[in-house]
């Protein structure tokens, strides 16, 4: 039995992990900026700070006992490690240490002293560490044997004062014994027998309270060993200016992540394809490479050696194979807002490739505010005469007024209806030559490629959707917002279209000004209607088309005279 492999889920941990890592790559400034900022605060730190000395010195804690070498006897009986680090550090300790320093020269107070020191106790050890951090070596030095010797001193007091108070006791219990022994002496004549047993039990009591009493003055009082003792530092203590900055830049590296991260989540834009997919509602098409050879030039299909050319392709095949496209074979190209240039190039480009694959490819130009293509195409246009239904009806308007052939070097040639400003654009774009024209794709092996404006910053995309259904959206994924394609999306499919999919483009940041404004027409005398291609005696376009649409008449190659 054979089980299907299961395809990974769109919220797989893992992949979701890998495309935030590499959503927070794109705000590399950020990053970097975080990094600068952790090397210079960690240089300031180790440049700026006043070189600091640290002297240890190492304290073994003992309580007292009678046989320290007897069997069984343990040293820490009666040691609470503890209750001893605390005491080392007490007011106490630090008014001995500084009595001490005094006679030496050196006028510190108890309080002053203290906040030098730091006591701390090895695991599974009755050790405390005096660790005394000063302005000199020969400070810390003296300071921390200072600490470690008024520490024994103090305890040692401690000890011998509760070794005294508990022979004062003994001895208070010792005297009324003493004195009834001799009142018993006295009595020794007149029931000598009763009288012998007293005295022989208040012997025995005073000889045990006496015992106690002289093992109390036998006790080794010695409060410890200083095993170690504080030497002069040769070097400053803290971390160095090569420890200083790795710190830094670890700490400026976190605060570059945590602030690409709040702009990742403040971001509008889309973040990733992923998201763009989800927004959209579609499939991403293509992306396309930058390419420097392109600039300044429409066409990529037909030029040898080109990614983008490639690109192009793979994206034309992909749309080719949909069988959302394939039924009616008619594709509205558009942008979300701002630049229409990369839509433009796409559209061409993707004529260009249709027409490759042996299909009959019209492309119309339905951007009537600032039409460009047969400006941009050049000599790549030529003029042909108006379909025949054009030429019946006299319709010399947009779009029946004219058209013209594009050449694609080695990859043959498309039709192109070319825009023209109109003076009402809905009415124009509403009309039933712009229908007729959309019709042609119905013919076998014809495709049909419309140019809009913006879908959302005009609403002359809006105006086609119901003839064309089939949208590509031509985007810069640093600069369309996930609202923006939502929008788009509810737009489009209440307009009773459908998003084919998305083509992301690398935007045009890096090109220069003179790249990115229109050329100049050139004039030669085979020209066509609405291009570059005019002849140098004809009457200057001044806007209106009822000027220039008028005085030509084309003809679609094969087309009945």
């Amino acid at each position: 039995m054979t089980h299907p492999i299961r395809a990974l889920e769109d919220q797989d941990e893992p992949a979701l992990l890998r495309d935030q890592f590499r959503q927070l790559l794109r705000y590399r400034a950020l990053l970097v900026g975080g990094v600068v900022v952790g090397l210079l605060g960690g240089g300031f730190l180790a440049l700026s700070g006043d070189d600091t000395y640290t002297a240890s010195g190492e304290v073994q804690v003992r309580s007292a006992t009678s046989d320290p070498f007897a069997t069984g006897a343990s040293a820490d009986k009666g040691i609470n490690i503890g209750s001893e680090r605390q005491t080392a550090v007490s007011d106490t300790v630090g008014e001995l240490a500084a009595g001490t320093l005094l006679k030496k020269g050196d006028d510190v107070t108890a309080r002053k002293l203290l906040t030098g020191l730091q006591v701390t106790n090895p695991p599974n050890t009755l050790t405390l560490r005096f660790s005394y951090t000063g302005a000199t070596p020969q400070q810390a030095r003296s300071r921390a044997e200072a600490l470690a010797n008024a520490y024994l001193a103090h305890r040692k007091a401690r000890t011998e004062e509760s070794i005294e108070n508990m022979a004062n006791g003994y001895r208070a219990q010792l005297e009324p014994l003493e004195e009834k022994r001799d009142l018993l002496e006295e009595r020794t004549g007149a029931g000598a027998d009763d009288v012998s047993s007293a005295r022989a039990n208040i012997i025995v009591s005073i000889s045990e309270l006496s015992r106690k009493i002289s093992e109390l003055k036998a006790l080794d009082t010695t409060p410890g060993y200083l095993n170690k003792k504080p030497v002069a530092p040769t070097e400053p203590a803290g971390a160095g200016l090569p420890l200083l900055l790795g710190l830094g830049a670890v700490v400026g590296l976190a605060l570059g992540l945590l602030l690409s991260w709040v702009r990742l989540v403040f971001d509008p834009a889309v973040r990733s394809p992923r998201e763009l997919v989800r927004s959209l509602g579609a499939p991403l098409l293509g992306t396309l490479p930058r390419e420097r050879a392109a600039a300044g030039t429409l066409l990529a299909i037909g030029r040898s050696g080109s990614r983008l050319a490639e690109e192009y392709r793979a994206v034309a095949f992909r749309l080719a194979y949909d069988p959302s496209f394939a039924e009616r074979r008619r594709l509205l190209v558009t942008a979300p807002r701002g630049d229409n240039a990369a839509a433009a190039a796409a559209a061409v480009n993707l004529a260009a490739a249709f027409a490759e694959m042996g299909r009959d490819v019209l492309l119309v130009e339905a951007d009537l505010r600032t039409p460009s293509l047969a400006r941009d195409l050049g000599p790549a246009a030529h003029e042909v005469r108006p379909p025949s239904w054009a030429a019946d009806e006299g319709d010399r308007s947009w779009p029946a007024g004219g058209r013209s052939n594009v050449d694609v070097p080695g990859s043959g040639a498309f039709a192109l209806v070319a825009g023209a400003t109109a003076d009402n654009v809905p009415r124009a774009l509403t009309s039933a030559s712009v229908g007729r024209i959309v019709a042609e794709a119905d013919r076998p092996g014809a495709v049909v490629i419309v140019l809009a404006p913006p879908v959302l910053s005009y609403a002359d995309a809006v105006a086609l959707v119901d003839r064309v259904v089939g949208v590509m959206i031509v985007c810069d994924p640093r600069e369309v917002h996930r609202s923006d394609l939502e929008r788009i999306r509810e737009i489009i499919g209440a307009s009773g279209g459908q998003v084919l999919g998305a083509l992301l483009h690398p935007g045009r940041g890096r090109l220069r000004r003179a790249d990115r404004r229109p050329k100049p027409a050139r004039r030669h005398s085979g020209g066509g209607p609405q291009g570059p291609a005019v002849d140098e005696d004809a009457p200057e376009v001044t806007g209106d088309p009822a000027e220039t649409m008028g005085l030509r008449s084309f003809t679609l190659p094969g087309a009945r005279r």
